[in-house]
């Protein structure tokens, strides 16, 4: 082999690997592409359902006072009852 063949080799062997370490890299890439993509809706989705929770837990409290509230009312309305001269049960 003359130096023009090894040299044309070694040429054909670089952009070879060349080829195949772009194709790597670009596959790399789009992977890396869809992984953020899936993060970024999965996030998404999370802030979403914080935003449910947080409703769901200021309708929770709104009922617990509701509900205190009516406990009180009824121990006032027992009292009342009571003063009347009737039985509370």
């Amino acid at each position: 082999m003359d130096a023009t063949t090894v040299g044309a080799v070694l040429a054909l062997v670089g952009v070879l690997s060349g080829s195949v370490v772009a194709y790597l890299g670009k596959r790399g890439e789009n992977a890396t592409t869809r992984w953020v993509a899936e993060m970024d809706q999965v996030q998404e989705e999370r802030d979403g359902l914080r935003t449910q929770v947080a409703e769901k837990d200021a309708r929770i409290t709104g009922l617990l006072e509701q509900r205190l509230t009516d406990q009180v009312e009824l121990a006032r309305l027992r009292v009342k009852i009571v003063e009347l001269g009737g039985d509370p049960s």
